[in-house]
């Protein structure tokens, strides 16, 4: 890789140069400000973006009154229908949208999911949806500033909320190329402590960088398509944080009750699930999850993990969500020798099922969260790095890089040699994005920073498997893949 003379120059300097505006001053230690209103990372940078100057000071009274009147919370609801149906008020918020086109009849309508309003209840009359259409079909549910007014009955046709306006949350293009080119200014150091930051941690509170790898390693399903991962974890380690709060692209779903229907496909509603749409679907506190037909959604979750398909009764799916495990584990548990997934719902005690997963994170590698790892810095937009992260998922030359890296030994397990690749991947993407051909990372690089995380990762996975099937699995390991000499 090429060196530049001005790495020399501070870290700060060199990425608000390379990052000009999507560089954002974040006070998560000191401030309440901000925290108070308990807006998820990518919205919250929104906020400071539109109200931060250069030196970082925010105007507090001007994202107030905007956090006010344009982010309503959800028991903000009924009193905003009461003032666009009664009142006949045209008012405007901030909002995740989603919008349904009938065949039968040509209309268009849209949903709220935040606020349960649902497309039998709206329309989006057909001038408004000429204006603004290619925006809301950008993605199955888009952020951005709607502005609802009311369609009055008449001809017997009930009354309905009508969309009037739609802003784009991003409306700026997201450059993927200069983003690639900015890593060039950084040393992998640098760069790791750039990723922490992007996601609200503080990188002069991890004890060594092998725990700042582990907390990168949350954001791999970030990046890479359909990689199904398992973390266990002590309590407290910001797992629901980083899943929930960080990207408007995932989707957290705490405890409760989870079918099918909601996962994949609702029958009734002929409404998709939760894996269309969502760059990853986390299961947060497994252990307190009820499936509601254990045998339905584990083959369900078999066929999708293994090609991204489902059906459901006539209905054929496809989509590229991961599936992610999120669990507490005692301390006396923390051991990848023994069986750690005895305290799982009864739908993941099938190896079969467990073998779709790619890999395993020992979350008992990271500290336990405090304000030392909250950031108070210059840091990257979280709003602005989740959606490169997004956008890298569309980006099918690394994975080419890797096959040309990786040497895979005669007779390899194709799921273990997948799984590998795909964490090798991922890993690529996040600590060298910068990488355009195979030359152009060393192989001590991308064996010390990417494969050999990978195939750690799913080797605990094979010993899981190994102690819940022994007559199948007992015995074996992963294959040794080593890199080319190229």
């Amino acid at each position: 890789m090429s060196e530049y003379d001005n790495l020399s120059r501070p870290v700060l300097e060199r990425l608000r140069d390379c990052f000009d505006q999507m560089v954002v001053y974040k006070d998560l230690k000191k401030s309440n400000f901000i925290s108070s209103f308990k807006l998820p990372s990518f919205m919250r940078d929104w906020v400071l973006k539109r109200f931060q100057d250069d030196d970082g000071i925010l105007d507090i009274e001007g994202a107030t009154n905007f956090i006010k009147e344009f982010i309503p919370k959800k028991e903000d609801w009924k009193s905003i229908k009461n003032r666009v149906v009664n009142y006949q008020e045209q008012v405007k918020f901030l909002a995740k949208i989603s919008v349904e086109i009938d065949i039968k009849t040509g209309s268009i309508s849209f949903a709220l999911p935040d606020f349960a309003l649902n497309y039998k209840e709206t329309v989006i009359p057909r001038n408004v949806w000429d204006l603004y259409g290619e925006a809301l079909l950008k993605a199955e549910e888009n952020w951005g500033i709607v502005e609802l007014g009311y369609q009055f009955p008449e001809d017997k046709k009930k009354g309905k909320i009508k969309l009037v306006s739609f802003k784009e949350f991003c409306p700026y293009s997201v450059d993927l190329d200069e983003f690639k080119y900015a890593r060039d200014e950084f040393e992998l150091a640098e760069w790791i402590d750039i990723l922490l930051g992007a996601v609200d941690y503080n990188a002069k509170g991890y004890e060594n960088q092998n725990q700042k790898l582990a907390m990168i390693t949350r954001l791999l399903p970030f990046v890479e398509k359909r990689l199904n991962l398992i973390e266990l974890a002590p309590k407290g380690t910001g797992k629901s944080y980083l899943f929930g709060q960080v990207s408007r692209f995932g989707w957290l779903s705490s405890g409760g009750t989870m079918s099918r229907a909601k996962m994949f496909y609702d029958i009734s509603k002929r409404q998709e699930g939760l894996v269309f749409g969502h760059d990853y679907v986390a299961l947060d506190e497994v252990q307190t999850i009820n499936f509601t037909d254990v045998d339905e959604m584990r083959g369900a979750l078999k066929g999708y993990m293994e090609n991204g398909k489902y059906t459901v009764a006539n209905h054929e799916g496809a989509a590229d969500s991961g599936i992610i495990l999120l669990g507490n584990i005692p301390a006396n548990s923390m051991n990848e020798y023994q069986n750690m997934f005895a305290e799982l719902p009864t739908v993941f005690h099938e190896s079969a099922l467990i073998d779709r997963f790619h890999g395993f994170l020992k979350g008992w590698d990271l500290p336990r969260m405090t304000d030392d790892l909250k950031i108070c810095d210059w840091a990257l937009n979280s709003e602005y790095f989740t959606t490169i992260m997004h956008a890298l998922r569309d980006d099918p030359s690394y994975r080419a890089i890797v096959d040309l890296l990786v040497e895979v030994p005669d007779k390899s397990d194709t799921r273990d040699t997948e799984a590998i690749k795909r964490i090798a991947t991922a890993y690529m993407k996040l600590l060298f994005p910068n990488v355009r051909k195979a030359e152009d990372i060393s192989a001590r690089n991308f064996n010390l920073f990417c494969l050999r995380p990978a195939m750690e990762m799913r080797g605990i996975i094979k010993i899981q498997l190994g102690i819940l099937d022994p007559e199948e699995f007992g015995g074996k390991s992963v294959p040794s893949l080593t890199v080319k000499d190229l």
